[in-house]
């Protein structure tokens, strides 16, 4: 039974253009020799590692899509772990979710808003206007003014005390 499959393998940043094609082109000889389908494929570019991987921090980035049996992804990543121009790999098999994510990714329908349905505007025609049960009455209100009253003032003395702390005079007249 065909089951889908997408691998991502890197490649060392070494490697000229054409040495990169060339792999690319390798490992999908090898996916098509096995009688695996080819759904799509991307080139990722060089891209900058996480962390160092053979003490190199760059790597050039391919992601291959297909339909194969199992024992044919046994036997891809065995050329993979045989080829030194491979730094890493790896291959997941997808379900019906992931399928249909990957379908989005390839049609680049991923993150796109869907297109709103067109709003329907509603009119209010003067006829139709319901009449209010109430009648609101506008009255002036009238405000006084407000009337000030004096607070009384309360006078908190204490005695004036000279730097020996001795009482000079008291300020409060008995």
């Amino acid at each position: 039974m065909l089951k889908q499959y997408e691998t991502v393998f890197i490649m060392t940043p070494v490697l000229s253009d054409d040495q990169m094609k060339e792999t690319v082109k390798k490992f999908e000889n090898i996916l098509l020799d096995k009688g695996a389908e080819i759904i799509h494929q991307e080139n990722w570019g060089l891209k900058k590692l996480e962390y160092q991987i053979q003490k190199k921090s760059t790597g050039f980035y391919q992601l291959f899509e297909f339909k194969a049996e199992p024992h044919v992804v046994a036997e891809l990543e065995l050329q993979y772990r045989r080829d030194e121009k491979i730094m890493r790999y790896l291959t997941v098999a997808l379900d019906k979710d992931a399928i249909a994510y990957a379908e989005k990714r390839r049609t680049h329908k991923f993150g796109q808003k869907k297109e709103p349905k067109p709003e329907t505007i509603f009119e209010v025609k003067p006829e139709s206007k319901p009449e209010p049960k109430y009648e609101v009455k506008s009255e002036e209100v009238k405000y006084e003014p407000v009337v000030e009253v004096e607070k009384p003032v309360i006078e908190i003395t204490e005695p004036v005390v000279d730097q020996n702390n001795e009482q000079i005079q008291e300020n409060k007249e008995d």
